[in-house]
């Protein structure tokens, strides 16, 4: 009976415990903040203007896009009638080489780069130069330097203006990447070269770089030596460019003497279409030995 008494207090404690721990939990009060009318109106509030904002963002990176893409196709057209102008061009100056070329005409080659001061070359030869029809300028730009193209252009119908139109990287095997100047060089020579016999179809060409100050009389010294470098076939040039050509080591008396060499004394030479078709499917692999020598004067008519 005692135990059973026991047991009845133990089940009314337990009971009573939890009970009193339910209306404590219940009644404690919550700790979630408890918002206002008016912060919950500004929140609302905020939350549009956020929305309103991303709307508009969304709608002006959609128009920037636009633009961008409309730009971009404007570039495109452009650059398709640049191109298209650029090849009328192009085959309009092919057409008038082709229509000078003549078996006593020589075409005057400038290499040029991006040198603006080659106004000062071509000022020079367009002022010695005794006859435009015998001695067509022609000007081969490589590089694209867009400063140095438009200082070419405002010669306008003076001279001709080419452009090399390859521009992609030259491959020069590893142990010559220090002459990789070279390599380009060579190209746009060979270009040029080609250029000027087989598609211009001149049989004789001067060749000058764009630094070159020239002597009044260099077109008077290519004239008469034309004929020896046409007879004589162990000549592959004739060249104006003497390295030797100094004051102290010349014999001033004997402006009209002419000495053979078999070094390239380059900067300014006259070469004929037959020898540059023997070159041309060698060149620029390696020096051309071909047992042929070079024409120089005894005093310099370039410098």
């Amino acid at each position: 009976m005692r135990r059973n008494h026991l047991a009845a207090i133990l089940v009314v404690s337990v009971f009573t415990w939890v009970v009193i721990i339910y209306m404590i939990l219940y009644d404690r009060p919550h700790h979630s903040s408890v918002i206002s009318p008016e912060a919950g109106y500004n929140l609302g509030k905020l939350e549009a203007q956020i929305k309103e904002e991303y709307k508009a963002n969304a709608q002006l990176l959609s128009d920037v896009q636009k633009v961008l893409e409309s730009q971009k196709e404007n570039n495109r057209v452009l650059a398709e009638e640049k191109a298209v102008q650029d090849e009328e061009e192009r085959k309009e100056d092919e057409r008038r080489l082709q229509a000078a070329s003549g078996p006593e005409v020589i075409a005057v080659l400038v290499f040029s780069c991006s040198r603006v001061t080659v106004t000062r070359c071509l000022d020079q030869l367009i002022k010695y130069r005794p006859n435009p029809e015998r001695f067509p300028i022609i000007v081969s730009q490589d590089c694209q330097h867009q400063a140095t193209s438009d200082a070419i252009d405002a010669y306008s119908e003076q001279v001709y203006h080419i452009k090399q139109p390859d521009q992609s990287e030259i491959y020069v095997p590893p142990k010559e990447k220090k002459f990789r100047g070279y390599f380009k060089i060579a190209r746009h020579y060979g270009w040029a070269l080609n250029q000027t016999f087989f598609v211009y179809n001149f049989s004789t060409a001067i060749i000058i770089e764009d630094d070159l100050d020239v002597s009044p009389d260099i077109f008077s010294y290519f004239l008469s030596t034309l004929p020896l470098l046409r007879q004589d076939p162990t000549l592959w040039c004739v060249s104006a460019w003497n390295d030797n050509g100094k004051y102290d080591l010349i014999d001033v008396d004997s402006p009209e003497l002419l000495h053979r060499t078999d070094f390239f004394p380059g900067l300014g030479w006259m070469l004929t279409k037959d020898v540059w078709r023997e070159l041309s499917v060698k060149w620029p692999a390696r020096l051309v030995q071909s047992n042929r020598i070079s024409k120089s004067p005894r005093i310099t008519i370039n410098l």
